[in-house]
């Protein structure tokens, strides 16, 4: 698309703008420049300038300041036209109302009852659901991966366990699983034309308005039915919050999941003196997933905040109505944070270590602690049914699906046994 102002934008800390690349197929290489443009960078996302932050220090700060909001009537390219529905991440911002797109006392109204469903206790609850999910999955990998067949752990393993939980505890028949992948996938690709991600999007909306609708005729113990029914005295969610909720989080609970087991995996198998000290118990198997979840990001970028006012960041100014985008993965490789080595993948780095992948602040992801539980079940179960798991082609072969926002794959083909 054509955006007038981005010759406006070029000058960066550090020297230039880091144009992301929408096939993201050197995430390593785009990481190091960010982190080398400085604290606060800018950036080019398919022509649009924005700011993104680099440095955790600096995030933390920012996170938390009401001066920078999720309200997109704030961003000037959307109020000026330069940004319309024209651009392809249009639909991760402009997202419909939900906790994910407003501030304040707004946010933690729509937020509260998702975060009464996702509980420490209403996690353990379930954590049976999610054994046994596991384990169905991880034999039907057995089955695909017999007499040393090539199978792809991602379609087979990681990809559905995910959807299944967050399904379970949205109430979504599991018979639309599958369906729900494909619409998610599609709609994050880069390689989806607009009109199509668009219908996409309104699909989505007219599958959980029945879904809303039908939980509102006869409520379940889930979150759809938790979320529509309001709390004595409060004010009801509308039909268009609890959507908006709902779209957002089955995309945000199976998407990060996804990213956070098949990353882990594929480090120790690049490491496997440390998959050995954690198949020998010598590391905790929470340490793979804090140490997977600061050095390879499920999350690349989040999109977008934008200044209500000037904000000063060091020897910057974020202009009032410019866009901030979080940058978790340069944030996650930040050498005043994590040390000289903040690029090596280190299982033994202490615990706990503070990265802030699922966010700081109010709109924290709600759903960390459900990817935590699901990847701390996946994770050792993988490993103990089968310890031999290697890949099968070069590491260097694993292609990453071209999507700016999500750190994810085409394919993880393994091999069951050595």
């Amino acid at each position: 698309m054509n955006c007038p102002h981005a010759a406006a934008h070029t000058a960066a800390p550090g020297g230039g703008t880091v144009v992301i690349d929408p096939m993201v197929q050197d995430l390593d290489g785009e990481t190091a420049r960010l982190r080398d443009a400085g604290r606060l960078a800018r950036i080019e996302l398919l022509g649009v300038p924005a700011w993104t932050v680099t440095r955790y220090a600096d995030a933390r700060q920012l996170l938390v300041d009401p001066r920078l909001v999720k309200d997109i009537d704030a961003w000037g390219l959307w109020q000026s036209g330069e940004v319309t529905h024209a651009w392809p991440l249009i639909g991760m911002i402009d997202a419909g109302r939900s906790m994910f797109t407003v501030d304040g006392a707004e946010h933690r109204r729509l937020r509260t009852k998702t975060s009464q469903a996702l509980t420490p206790r209403r996690l353990e609850a379930i954590r049976p659901d999610i054994e046994k999910f596991t384990g169905e999955l991880l034999d039907a990998l057995a089955e695909g991966g017999r007499d040393g067949a090539v199978v792809d752990l991602k379609s087979v393993f990681a990809q559905p366990l995910p959807m299944r939980v967050v399904g379970m505890l949205m109430g979504v028949d599991p018979a639309e699983n599958a369906m729900l992948t494909r619409q998610y996938k599609a709609f994050f690709s880069m390689l989806t034309p607009q009109d199509e991600r668009l219908a996409l999007l309104a699909e989505l909306d007219v599958f959980y308005a029945g879904l809303v609708r039908e939980k509102a005729a006869r409520p379940t113990d889930d979150l759809t039915s938790a979320l529509i029914l309001a709390e004595e005295g409060g004010e009801p969610l509308t039909e268009e919050e609890v959507v908006g909720n709902l779209k957002a989080m089955v995309a945000a609970g199976h998407e990060t999941t996804i990213g956070l087991i098949l990353n882990a995996v594929r480090a120790l198998l690049a490491h496997p003196e440390q998959l050995r000290m954690v198949l020998d118990g010598a590391v905790s198997w929470e340490s793979v997933i804090e140490e997977t979840l600061r050095w390879d990001t499920p999350t690349t970028h989040l999109l977008m905040r934008f200044a209500a006012e000037d904000i000063q960041v060091g020897d910057d100014v974020i202009a009032k109505g410019e866009g901030v985008v979080i940058s978790y993965r340069a944030i996650g490789r930040d050498f005043e944070q994590h040390g000289a080595d903040a690029d090596a993948f280190d299982i033994t780095r202490p615990i706990p270590i503070r990265h802030m992948t699922f966010g700081h602040g109010p709109h924290i992801c709600p759903g960390a602690g459900l990817s935590r539980v699901e990847a701390g079940i996946a994770l050792p179960a993988l490993f103990a049914r089968f310890p031999g798991l290697r890949l099968a082609v070069p590491d260097a072969d694993i292609r990453k699906l071209p999507v700016m926002t999500q750190n994810d794959m085409e394919a993880f083909p393994v091999l069951l046994n050595a």
